[in-house]
C-alpha cells in the first residue's frame, strides 16, 4: 500500500509539473527533463508513468477537464438566480481557475496549441457546456426569444477563450473587470425583455 501511495503521489507531482511547464512553455517547447526536474523525480519515474511527452500531456488535460466540469457544475448548483446567472458563475470560476489554477490553465492551452493533436478536446467540451446551459436557460424561460442557444454558446465561448488567451500575456484580460464589461454588454442581449 506505501508502494502505491507513493506512486500516486509520484504521478500527481509529474502532472502539476508537467502543468506548469506547459503552461508557461506550450508543448513544444517543453521538455521531458525540465518536467521531471521541476516534480523533483528521476526521468526513470517519469517513464514508468508516461511512456512520453503526449502521454503526459494527455493526463494534464484530463486533470484540468474534471476540474473544470467540477468547478461549472457547482457554480450551476450554487447560483442564486436561474440558468443565466448560473453560467455567468460558471464563466466567473472558470476564469479564475484558469489564473489561478496552472492544471486548468494548461489544458486549455495545450487544447488549442497546434503543435499538438489534442483528444481531450477542452474547448469543445466548453462550447457543449455553455450551449446546454444556454438550452436549458430557454427550457426555464430565461432565454430571450429571438436568441439562439447554438449562436450565444459560440459568442461567450469566443469571448472566454479570447481572454484566456490573452490573459496568458497580459493578466488585464482575465481580470473580474474584463467579465463585468462582457455580462454588461452580453446579458440584456440574452434576457427576455421585462
Amino acid at each position: 500500500m506505501v508502494k502505491q501511495a507513493r506512486a500516486a503521489v509520484t504521478r500527481q507531482a509529474l502532472i502539476s509539473a508537467a502543468a506548469e511547464v506547459f503552461g508557461a512553455d506550450g508543448y513544444a517547447m517543453a521538455t521531458l527533463p525540465v518536467i521531471s526536474g521541476r516534480a523533483g523525480v528521476s526521468s526513470g519515474a517519469l517513464h514508468f508513468h508516461f511512456p512520453n511527452k503526449d502521454a503526459l500531456a494527455a493526463a494534464v488535460e484530463s486533470a484540468a477537464a474534471q476540474s473544470a466540469l467540477a468547478l461549472t457544475e457547482e457554480s450551476v448548483r450554487t447560483a442564486a438566480g436561474g440558468r443565466l446567472q448560473g453560467l455567468v458563475a460558471a464563466v466567473g470560476r472558470l476564469m479564475d481557475a484558469v489564473t489561478d489554477d496552472p492544471v486548468v490553465r494548461a489544458g486549455f492551452r495545450l487544447g488549442g496549441d497546434p503543435s499538438r493533436k489534442s483528444e481531450a478536446k477542452l474547448h469543445e467540451w466548453w462550447y457543449e457546456w455553455v450551449r446546454e446551459a444556454l438550452v436549458q436557460a430557454r427550457v426555464d424561460g430565461e432565454l430571450a426569444e429571438d436568441v439562439s442557444a447554438e449562436d450565444a454558446a459560440v459568442v461567450i465561448v469566443a469571448a472566454t477563450l479570447g481572454l484566456e488567451t490573452l490573459g496568458a500575456v497580459d493578466r488585464y484580460w482575465r481580470s473580474a473587470e474584463r467579465l463585468v464589461q462582457l455580462w454588461s454588454f452580453a446579458l440584456p442581449r440574452l434576457s427576455p425583455a421585462e
